[in-house]
């Protein structure tokens, strides 16, 4: 691994990081092509995380019912940190590690896909909700961070960051989810054609 210098080696990081991750675009194209179909058909994507995490999926959901670039019709994309009554409740009452699969059990229904982004990968809350997820017939995706890492391999697809910080997994988090939605606007528009 690369040794860079503080601050101005945060930008040289992230450089080293994308030109690899930029082999993955397949996966976030492939990701944002089922999304139109998925969420075209009246399905949903549900999305959770922790700290920075659940901004980036609360940024993807944002992406969604609202617009990524041009102007159409919302779809259905829910963040699962955003309910604060409800994740508080659901922290006590029924433990910490349950906060996302308890709302997965509410909100989820077959042929919707819960995305789910960790830079470590292995966080407990979002293992239960990939278990929960699977249980109730949903495609589980993983954006995390180096692999392998335990929800890697409790998900369908993952699409794994290999940098040394969590701050530059965090970032091409953010690249992963502006190609996910580029992806998902193209194949709109291929499927209004």
């Amino acid at each position: 691994m690369t040794v860079h210098p503080p601050v101005t080696g945060h930008c040289d990081e992230l450089q080293d990081a994308l030109g690899a991750f930029r082999a993955s675009a397949h996966v976030t194209e492939r990701w944002g092509t089922r999304l139109a179909e998925v969420l075209g058909a009246g399905g949903r994507l549900l999305a959770a995380g922790n700290g920075g995490s659940a901004a980036q999926a609360q940024h993807l959901t944002a992406e969604l019912v609202g617009r990524y670039r041009d102007d159409r019709p919302p779809f259905s994309a829910i963040a699962l940190h955003t309910d604060t009554s409800s994740t508080t409740a659901i922290a006590n009452d029924y433990g910490v590690d349950e906060v996302f699969a308890r709302q997965v059990r509410a909100h989820g229904r077959p042929g919707d896909v819960l995305l789910l982004l960790s830079t470590s990968g292995a966080s407990a809350n979002l293992l239960s909700a990939a278990d929960a997820a699977r249980a109730a017939g949903l495609r589980v995706w993983a954006l995390t961070g180096p692999a392998p890492n335990p929800l890697m391999a409790g998900s369908d697809e993952s699409l794994c960051v290999e940098a040394g910080s969590a701050a530059t997994v965090q970032e091409l988090h953010l690249v992963a989810v502006h190609m996910v939605c580029g992806a998902f606007d193209a194949a709109l528009e291929r499927r209004a054609a």
